[in-house]
C-alpha cells in the first residue's frame, strides 16, 4: 500500500523518540510506499488535491533502530495527487487548521483517512472529553471552559478543592498547564488576563478542572486502537514541575490497567470508533478522563521501550491499516463485479 504521512516537518523529529517515525520506518520495512507532506505543502491543481511530498526511497535492508533509520533516509520531492494513496495517515500537531481539513475533503472517499475528517473536526481540542461526562462527573473531573474571568473566579471560590488546573483550549504537549491555589487568589486575576486576553483584544477560552488527588503522582497515557486499550505507560512529573508531560521533564514507567482504567476504555471506546476516531491516546488520573488526544497521539517509543514488547505498538497500527486498505479495495472489487453484471443483463 501507499502511505501519506501529513505531519510536522521532517527536520523537527527526534529521531530515537518520536512516534512518528516509529509508524513510519514500520511501513518502509514492510516495503509500503512512504510520502510525508505537512499542511503548508497541500495545493489544488485543476481541481486535484496534491501534495508537495517528501517520498522515502526504498531501502533492500530497513535499519533496526530507529535513528539509523532516520539518519539513512533519502528523500526525493515530487507533487502527488493525494486520491492516489491507499491511507493519509494525520499527525500533525495541534491546533487544528480547519482549511487544512477543507483541502483532504476532496479526497475522503479516496482514500482511507486516519484520524476521519469528521472527527478530527469534533474532537481536536480538549472539549470533546465533555461527550463522555455526567452529571456525576464519573468518567471526568469537573471542568468549566470560558472566556469570563468573573465566571472563572467564582468558579474557583466556590469549588471545594484547595487546588484546580488551568490549561488553554488548544494546548498541547503540557504546554500553557499550571496549577493554581486559593491561597495565591492574588495571583489569579493577572493569571486569568494573561491566558484570555490576547494583545489584540481578542479573548480565548481556558480550561478550568477540578484537580484529580494524586495528580502529582503522574498520569496514565493509554494509547487505543480501533477502541481497544494496545498499550499503556505511567508518566511520573520530575522534580521540579507538576506536570507529568514527557516533554515537560516528566518520566516514564510500566503500568498495567486499572479495573477502572479498563471500564473507562470500553466505556468511551465505542465512541471513538463510531467518530472515525481509530488511533488515540487518552490521558487518565485516577481513573478519570483528562484528555484525548486525536492528532498525533505519542507514547509508542516510550511503552515499547519499558516493556520490551515482542509486538511493537506500530506493528499493530499498520496491521490495522493494512486490513482497512483490504477491506475497502475488497467492497470496490465488489462493486464493481455487481455493476458489471446489470451492464452486462
Amino acid at each position: 500500500m501507499n502511505v501519506c504521512f501529513l505531519m510536522y516537518p521532517w527536520e523537527e523529529i527526534d529521531p530515537e523518540k518520536d512516534s512518528t517515525l516509529a509508524l513510519i520506518k514500520e511501513c518502509v520495512k514492510r516495503n509500503h510506499g512512504v510520502a510525508m507532506c505537512v499542511p503548508a505543502d497541500l495545493t489544488i491543481r485543476n481541481s486535484v488535491t496534491t501534495a508537495n511530498c517528501s517520498v522515502i526511497k526504498r531501502m533492500e535492508k530497513t535499519p533496526a533502530a530507529q535513528k539509523s533509520f532516520y539518519n539513512k533516509v533519502e528523500l526525493r520531492k515530487e507533487m502527488l495527487p493525494l486520491a492516489g494513496f491507499d491511507v493519509i495517515f494525520f499527525r500533525a500537531n495541534p491546533p487544528l487548521d480547519p482549511l487544512m481539513l477543507n483541502f483532504l475533503d476532496s479526497v475522503k472517499d479516496d482514500v482511507f483517512v486516519m484520524n476521519s475528517l469528521e472527527g478530527l473536526r469534533e474532537a481536536n481540542n480538549k472539549l470533546y472529553t465533555a461527550a463522555f461526562g455526567d452529571a456525576h462527573s464519573n468518567i471526568i473531573p469537573a471542568t468549566h471552559v470560558s472566556k469570563s474571568k468573573n465566571y472563572l473566579i467564582r468558579q474557583i471560590k466556590e469549588s471545594k478543592s484547595d487546588k484546580m488546573i488551568l490549561k488553554p483550549l488548544n494546548g498541547y504537549g503540557g504546554s500553557g498547564v499550571i496549577l493554581i491555589e486559593k491561597s495565591a487568589m492574588s495571583n489569579i486575576n493577572s493569571l486569568l488576563d494573561f491566558y484570555i486576553t490576547n494583545r489584540d483584544g481578542t479573548k480565548n477560552y481556558v480550561i478550568l478542572q477540578d484537580y484529580i488527588e494524586g495528580a502529582d503522582k503522574g498520569d496514565v497515557r493509554i494509547l487505543l486502537l480501533n477502541g481497544e486499550p494496545i498499550g499503556a505507560m505511567k508518566r511520573v512529573p520530575g522534580s521540579e514541575d507538576h506536570r507529568s508531560n514527557i516533554t515537560a521533564g516528566g518520566s516514564v514507567q510500566r503500568h498495567t490497567l486499572s479495573k477502572e482504567e479498563k471500564a473507562l476504555c470500553k466505556q468511551i471506546g465505542p465512541k471513538l470508533v463510531n467518530d472515525g476516531l481509530y488511533f488515540v491516546g487518552i490521558d487518565v488520573i485516577g481513573g478519570k478522563l483528562v484528555e484525548v488526544n486525536v492528532m498525533s497521539p505519542g507514547g509508542i517509543t516510550y511503552i515499547n521501550k519499558v516493556y520490551k514488547l515482542k509486538t511493537k505498538i506500530e506493528e499493530k497500527v499498520v496491521d490495522f491499516l493494512e486490513m482497512k486498505v483490504l477491506d475497502k479495495l475488497q467492497a470496490f472489487d465488489r462493486r464493481q463485479r455487481l455493476r458489471k453484471a446489470v451492464q452486462d443483463a
